[in-house]
């Protein structure tokens, strides 16, 4: 089977009404995120970044990394960010799939499964893995690897992952630890 990492809105500037909450949480789970990146790319799995435009519609990618690294939570982005030859999409809308190229890229890729993690749980990555569901590809989201602005609506959001949408749910673990 044929893999992909989907990294949905890690780059970030944390500059929103939650944007300290969210902070807290890709702090605490900035090791899971980084496992999961090393782990993908160790294993050849293509690593695709689908961000935000924050509302900036040039779709410079190096631009918002640059801006995110230059916020408040560089330091915990700066082992996360994208390598050269990794594929990285604008996204105007919480599911990545929305009004973006990622379903041409990953059907060019030959995934039939797409390893999601990212931020926010409650909001971007479940509208993610229920778009890539609804269009034919398997979904397992990397829970310890997403990071959320409200705990308790993540954990919701795992249950409907799992039991209504079919998405598996696993932990991100590095080469080391399989």
């Amino acid at each position: 089977m044929n893999d992909a990492l989907l990294l949905v809105d890690l780059i970030a500037t944390f500059e929103h009404d939650d944007g300290e909450a969210l902070l807290a949480s890709f702090r605490k789970r900035q090791t899971a995120m980084v496992a999961a990146l090393e782990r993908a790319r160790g294993a050849g799995v293509p690593v695709v970044y689908a961000n935000d435009n924050v509302g900036i519609w040039d779709g410079d990618a190096p631009a918002l990394v640059r801006r995110a690294l230059a916020g408040p939570g560089g330091d915990v982005l700066r082992p996360l960010v994208p390598r050269e030859g990794e594929r990285f999409v604008v996204k105007p809308r919480y599911s990545a799939f929305d009004h973006t190229p990622l379903d041409l890229i990953l059907r060019d890729l030959e995934v039939e499964r797409i390893l999601l993690a990212g931020a926010a749980t409650e909001m971007c990555v479940v509208q993610t893995a229920i778009a890539a569901r609804e269009i034919g590809f398997k979904v397992s989201v990397l829970t310890n690897a997403c990071a959320t602005t409200d705990e308790r609506l993540e954990r919701l959001s795992f249950v409907y992952l799992e039991e209504v949408v079919g998405a598996r749910l696993e932990q991100a673990t590095s080469r080391a630890d399989a």
